[in-house]
């Protein structure tokens, strides 16, 4: 089984697919600490994120200069889920996230945020991302929105461990 998944991550590499761990608790529990992942580098070059999509992207220049000394590169990637699209109003307040006025219906958090922020409205071609760890995780909440020239894909299924093998495929009711 080691050199058919060898084999396949090699292939992955090497085209449109490509993997990669994930080093953090930022996304759990949908993600967990060296979980294994496949990420679609292609598909954005033909359709937008969508809420829901977990997404791969490089930092934005506000989060390298909040993250000095941390050993994080501009081709570091960051993996966080699409929350706002170009033009929404997004708000989190009292644990809850609201875009355009309408509470975000989300089971897959692993609890409810317990900050605030906004109202604030994305501008065209910039998306907000969470993680899935609200209270755990460094994303849109501090440094702002992720502009689309910063997407490196969409993170579509997880291979390893294989007991958590799956889609990752979105989960969001609005």
């Amino acid at each position: 089984m080691a050199s058919a998944l060898f084999g396949f991550s090699t292939a992955c590499s090497a085209n449109r697919y490509r993997t990669y761990y994930i080093p953090s608790e930022s996304m759990a529990p949908t993600l967990a600490v060296n979980d294994r992942i496949v990420t679609d580098r292609a598909i954005y070059h033909t359709t937008s994120p969508q809420r829901g999509d977990i997404v791969l992207f490089r930092p934005t220049d506000r989060l390298l200069e909040m993250m000095q000394g941390a050993n994080i590169h501009s081709d570091t990637p960051f993996v966080k889920r699409v929350i706002g699209l170009p033009g929404d109003t997004i708000e989190i307040k009292q644990g809850t996230v609201y875009i355009n006025n309408q509470p975000l219906q989300e089971t897959y958090i692993a609890a409810p945020p317990d900050y605030a922020w906004g109202p604030e409205t994305l501008p065209s071609d910039a998306f907000f991302v969470l993680g899935d760890n609200r209270n755990n995780a460094f994303d849109s909440h501090f440094w702002g929105y992720v502009p689309r020239d910063r997407l490196i894909g969409k993170a579509f299924m997880r291979y390893w461990p294989p007991n958590r093998f799956g889609s990752l495929e979105p989960e969001i009711a609005n």
